[in-house]
């Protein structure tokens, strides 16, 4: 089969050969093999800092830091604009491993999210020491120490790092499956 010469100038300004089997989606016509996004959250009695992946689950992306007593109305709204496959919430552990005190009060709010969303997967995963990471990579990206003290961009760098972890522990996991 032969091209023709707009297939092989391609779509202009793209470089991209025109073969046909390019589509345009909007949110509406999304295809259903694209996967949905991975929200994690760093849940707290004050605030509740929130990352996200990608589409393609590979990118962990700080998203907000909300106050905790608004988190279901902030979830039940991302997810009617956006599909989410699975929710993982930093689970509080002391440096023994054994559950910290608020670990009462984070399970509560995750057996709750459990029975309103049983569709997704909702997974914990340790949250040690992540807020003196985030201090840590906050200071290694060279950010202003009075930005440091701001505990809405710690909590949202914190979650970043939990779903960080989370899509390591996946991809290793999946590794190990296939070998």
């Amino acid at each position: 089969m032969d091209l023709t010469d707009r297939q092989k100038s391609g779509n202009p300004g793209t470089g991209v050969p025109e073969t046909g089997l390019c589509f345009r989606f909007t949110q509406k016509t999304l295809p259903l093999f694209l996967m949905g996004r991975i929200l994690a959250l760093d849940y707290g009695r004050k605030r509740t800092g929130i990352a996200v992946t990608d589409p393609l689950q590979i990118i962990a992306t700080g998203l907000d830091t909300v106050a905790t007593h608004t988190i279901e109305q902030f979830l039940t709204g991302y997810m009617a604009e956006n599909p989410v496959d699975a929710i993982v919430v930093g689970m509080p552990r002391q440096a023994d491993g054994t559950p910290s005190e608020s670990y009462t009060y984070i399970k509560t709010f995750v057996e709750k999210l459990r029975k309103k969303y049983p569709e997704l997967k909702i997974e914990w995963v340790d949250e040690r020491y992540t807020s003196v990471l985030a201090l840590r990579a906050m200071i290694e990206g060279g950010v202003k120490k009075s930005d440091r003290r701001n505990k809405a961009l710690v909590d949202k760098v914190s979650a970043t790092i939990i779903l960080q972890s989370y899509l390591e522990q996946r991809d290793m996991q999946q590794q190990r499956e296939l070998e």
